[in-house]
C-alpha cells in the first residue's frame, strides 16, 4: 500500500483524508502502469533522451579582439561605465 501521507509530508503538502484516498488510487494506477512498462522487452533498444530529432544549434567560438588603434579603442570604451588603462574595468569575481 502506498503511504500517501508520508509522500505528502515529504512534499510539504497538506492533504485531507478525501484527497489521501483519491491520491492513493491515482498513485497505485501509476505504479501498476510502470510495472507493465517494466515487462516490455527492451533488449537491443538504444536509450533515448528525446524523440523529436532536434539538435543543439551551436556556433564555433570566435575570438574577437579590440583593435589596438587608440582611436578605435577610445571609441569603443567611450560609453563604458568604468575603464582603466584602455580596458573595460569590471568587478572582480574570483578571489
Amino acid at each position: 500500500m502506498i503511504d500517501v501521507k508520508h509522500i505528502a509530508k515529504l512534499a510539504r503538502l497538506g492533504i485531507t483524508e478525501e484527497e489521501e484516498k483519491k491520491f492513493e488510487k491515482d498513485l497505485s494506477a501509476i505504479l501498476e502502469f510502470v510495472a507493465k512498462l517494466n515487462e516490455v522487452n527492451t533488449e537491443g533498444v538504444e536509450p533515448t533522451a528525446q524523440v523529436t530529432g532536434t539538435t543543439n544549434v551551436l556556433r564555433e567560438d570566435e575570438i574577437n579582439q579590440l583593435s589596438q588603434s587608440e582611436s578605435v579603442k577610445e571609441g569603443i570604451l567611450k560609453n563604458a561605465p568604468q575603464k582603466e588603462k584602455g580596458y573595460f574595468k569590471v568587478k572582480r569575481i574570483l578571489e
